[in-house]
């Protein structure tokens, strides 16, 4: 039922009131004229003719007529003044159901409504209809930066711009949070049109908007649907739109995409691997395999990366690029690891206490203020030494929260852990990091390993870290080594332990066991009735 199709009730029963007040007046008035014309002849009479005077029982009643009409009026007057405050507070009340407050635009419900009869009436004259959902990038991050009134200031000025690009015909929503939609109709044989405001729109939002005296930057990804590709209702409308908005955000936001089917598909084989995940981390099918790291001077087996697999019952071996983004996504991902390092430290607590084991911690799992605890909770339970332990985290990691980072790294350190900054010269502040954080150890990102015999400038990139390890007494580890040339112009560049696919693929626990028997470097399994490693309390972790 769209607005003002019926009356609502407020205008029913004001009507109502005012045909009863009505009537009730006509019906005083018709007394009124009646018992004053009778008093009137009578007392006229009386006076000019020498008649009988006025009957007393008339002029009563005459005056009580008065006294009813005067009541009546100030009732009428109060009863109209009621029904107009109690009219436009339901107006008021429609209103706030349908409308969004912050930007006056349509609510999700309303948008349905509403864009459910923009489809009929679209059918109808052979026109197709487009919906658009467009989601702000980086949105949060001004909320969290600049607080809450920053953030509605940011979304009034991005629905007013909204409003200029839109044609007014369309109808606009915002669905909640950063989230728009808008629903407009189109020549189905000229899609461009949409195309044209849809790129508009993604312009628009990638400049800065300046909002309370503030300069804010934003994107947007933007989906787009239409009806006659397979969407014959609104909800379909939506959800196709959804998934769109969706694909433009993964594929690098910023950006917007029309639905076709392989999105769905694409969507559907990743929720089917988001509840895989949910029942394979507690069974253990995501398993820690194990990367060499090797000292290139001597060539000797000196660690371990520890890497996750999924392990499927029926689809074989899962890469983790598959579904590491996945567990991220979710926030599954520092249960994951938890497990993963859980499996590896078991595992390794009879190797050679040479032999070290290095964990990457996501920039998810560096939110958590007690990571540090968890971790060498992890190490007291499994009985692994904790200085056989290096930490690596990616500076990307630290971008949020340097304070909370600075807590975590100091526990750790605490404990005898050892850290390592992951893909280095890959962030935006390494130098700042270095001096910051007590890293024992650098890691060069393999993406320029991997280039170094090609690109001049990968090559000099490593030569300066390499340079600049030396320089700050701190090892250097290359990834990605995949050749003995390569492994051998590292060395010569000052680095001193590498890995990569030239030295082995990862290892599963029982390959990475037999290897080390093969290298007499496991030791006799500890007694499990021996009493746990004793670990101080850090009385720095962050709460």
């Amino acid at each position: 039922m769209t607005p003002g199709s019926e009356r609502t009730p407020a205008k029913a029963r004001r009507a109502s009131g005012e045909l009863l007040s009505g009537a009730v007046a006509i019906a005083a008035i018709l007394l009124f004229v009646g018992t004053g014309s009778s008093v009137l002849s009578a007392t006229l009479a009386y006076y000019f003719e020498g008649g009988e005077p006025a009957d007393r029982t008339i002029v009563i009643a005459l005056l009580l007529n008065v006294a009813l009409i005067l009541i009546g009026w100030r009732r009428h007057h109060y009863l109209s003044e009621e029904i107009s405050l109690r009219t436009a507070a339901e107006e008021r009340a429609q209103l706030l159901a349908s409308r969004d407050p912050l930007t006056g635009f349509l609510n999700r419900r309303s948008m349905a409504e509403e864009g459910a009869a923009l489809l009929s009436r679209g059918t109808k004259r052979g026109k197709a209809t487009a919906l658009l959902l467009l989601d702000l990038d980086h949105f949060k991050s001004v909320n969290d930066m600049h607080g809450h009134t920053v953030g509605d200031a940011l979304l009034r000025a991005v629905a007013e711009e909204m409003t200029h690009i839109l044609p007014q015909s369309a109808l606009i929503a915002r669905f909640g949070g950063d989230e728009f939609a808008c629903a407009m109709l189109f020549d189905p044989e000229h899609p461009g049109t949409v195309d044209r405001i849809a790129d508009r729109l993604v312009s628009r939002m990638a400049q800065p908007f300046t909002v309370e005296g503030i300069g804010c930057h934003i994107s947007c990804s933007l989906g787009l649907a239409r009806s006659d590709f397979g969407c014959p209702s609104i909800d379909a409308l939506m959800r196709s739109a959804d998934i769109a908005m969706y694909s433009a955000k993964k594929s690098g936001r910023n950006r917007f995409a029309w639905f076709d089917r392989s999105m769905e598909r694409e969507l559907e084989a990743r929720n089917e691997l988001e509840n895989g995940l949910r029942s394979a981390i507690p069974r253990q099918e995501i398993v820690p395999y194990f990367e060499q790291q090797i000292d290139l001077a001597t060539m000797r087996l000196q660690g371990f990366e520890v890497l996750a697999r999924w392990e499927h019952p029926t689809r074989g071996l899962i890469s983790p690029e598959e579904f590491i983004p996945v567990a991220e996504e979710t926030g599954m991902i520092a249960e994951l690891s938890m497990s993963i390092m859980r499996q590896a430290f078991a595992s390794a607590r009879d190797w050679d206490s040479s032999i070290s084991l290095a964990v990457n911690i996501s920039p998810w799992q560096l939110r958590d203020a007690w990571l540090a605890q968890k971790i060498i909770k992890l190490l007291t339970e499994t009985r692994f030494p904790a200085e056989r332990l290096e930490v690596e985290i990616t500076e990307s990691a630290l971008f949020d929260n340097m304070a909370l980072a600075q807590s975590i790294i100091g526990s750790l350190k605490n404990q005898g852990i050892r850290l390592a900054l992951d893909d280095f010269g890959t962030g935006y502040s390494s130098l700042a990091h270095l001096r910051a954080l007590p890293f024992d150890r650098i890691k060069i990102d393999r993406s320029f390993i991997v280039s170094m015999s090609e690109n001049p400038d990968s090559a000099a990139i490593v030569t300066a870290i390499t340079k600049l390890g030396e320089s700050l007494n701190l090892p250097v580890t290359a990834e990605g080594i995949e050749d003995e040339a390569v492994a051998a112009r590292l060395l010569a560049m000052g680095c001193s332990k590498g890995q990569g696919w030239h030295f082995g693929k990862p290892l599963s626990m029982t390959g990475a066991r037999r290897l080390l028997a093969e290298k007499r470097l496991l030791t006799a399994a500890p007694n499990p009735d021996q009493p746990p490693v004793r670990v101080a309390t850090n009385q720095r972790l962050a709460g």
